[in-house]
């Protein structure tokens, strides 16, 4: 049996999955070797003669956002997305009453970058001016140990929140080391919270009204979700008004998201009208392996514009941040990681904030 990307693999294929359609073959200049370490450039487009506005320079719209064409040529560099690649704009500084936009990180399969994600864009937003809460919802608590807090010692967390009345709000948001971001942080007693909640009334409903009087303190509330599509995900989608979705560019990581968008619909005509997907992001992506760049084109064909431009490479200092307690962008400031998370809360805020 052929495998999903049509070079021998063997295995089931994935039949949510659009067709394959060829890659791009990059061209071989004069016949000399590529080393094998060094990245793979990817192909270039050429914008009609027609779309140059004019020689002073020009405004490209590219998948409903502005991409600027260089004035001496009519070539768009392709991003890793296969899709020209637009200039973000930073987020504009908030003025006025400010009113959260709620966002899960979600994916039920683990190890995709949820938590480094919610992190390190939690982290450039706080950059951009904006006053961010992170929520711990997953019972390993790996997003408080990201942010240098020992689970063990914290007096109040995420479950007393959600199972005692007499805690409030304010009695578990703990500040971060980063100006304007809090967390709410989490240990394993929140995994008693899926047992108990399911005697609750409106048990689903239980984290919305928990984080109510967050949402006029904060312009973005994150929640790190479990990998799980149980009753603390469907809590976290309920009290979402968006989700994205990080994906490892890996083949079981693909697989797996028909599943989760079946979920987000059934939350969204049951519980939360409002939940939208905010888009799809590629995370571990190395764009020297054909694997990744196979993957990074289906998940395109598959969700289209909900794909993310920013994709999120592999590199050992998202490691290297995590022990040491702090987003990437204090640890590395300069470094590529960075730089993309910063990319990513610029189109974050473009398709998701007001700015």
């Amino acid at each position: 049996m052929t495998g999903i990307f049509g070079r021998g693999h063997t295995g089931t294929t994935a039949p949510e999955m659009p067709p394959q359609a060829p890659l791009p073959t990059p061209p071989v200049a004069d016949e000399v070797a590529t080393p094998t370490s060094a990245p793979v450039p990817f192909a270039r487009t050429s914008v009609p003669a027609e779309a140059v506005a004019d020689e002073a320079g020009v405004l490209e719209q590219v998948d409903g956002l502005v991409a600027e064409v260089d004035p001496g040529s009519v070539e768009v560099t392709l991003g890793p997305t296969g899709r020209p690649l637009p200039q973000f704009p930073d987020p504009s500084p908030v003025t006025g009453p400010t009113h959260a936009r709620v966002i899960s990180m979600c994916n039920q399969k683990g190890g995709v970058g949820k938590t480094t994600t919610t992190i390190n864009l939690g982290a450039s937003l706080a950059e951009f001016g904006r006053k961010v809460l992170l929520v711990d919802f997953d019972p390993q608590g790996s997003l408080s140990v990201g942010l240098g807090l020992n689970p063990h010692e914290i007096e109040h967390t995420v479950y007393n929140l959600l199972m005692d009345r007499e805690v409030t709000l304010d009695d578990v948001v703990v500040p971060t080391g980063v100006p304007g971001m809090d967390l709410l942080p989490s240990n394993i007693d929140l995994s008693a919270a899926e047992v108990q909640l399911v005697h609750e009334v409106a048990r689903e409903q239980t984290l919305q009204r928990v984080l109510a009087p967050a949402i006029d303190r904060y312009d973005v509330i994150l929640i790190d979700c479990q990998p799980s599509l149980g009753l603390l995900t469907v809590n976290a989608l309920t009290a979402s008004d968006g989700v994205i979705v990080p994906l490892e560019c890996e083949y079981f990581a693909l697989r797996g998201v028909a599943l989760l968008k079946t979920t987000i619909d059934k939350v969204r005509e049951r519980l939360n009208p409002r939940l939208e997907i905010d888009g799809v992001l590629g995370t571990m992506f190395d764009g020297r392996t054909l694997h990744s760049r196979e993957v990074m084109e289906r998940l395109v064909q598959a969700w289209g514009d909900k794909v993310f431009h920013t994709v999120i490479r592999r590199t050992v200092k998202f490691s290297d941040s995590t022990v040491a307690g702090e987003p990437i962008t204090s640890y590395a400031s300069a470094s590529g990681g960075a730089e993309s998370y910063r990319q990513l809360a610029k189109e974050v805020a473009l398709r998701c904030l007001d700015v």
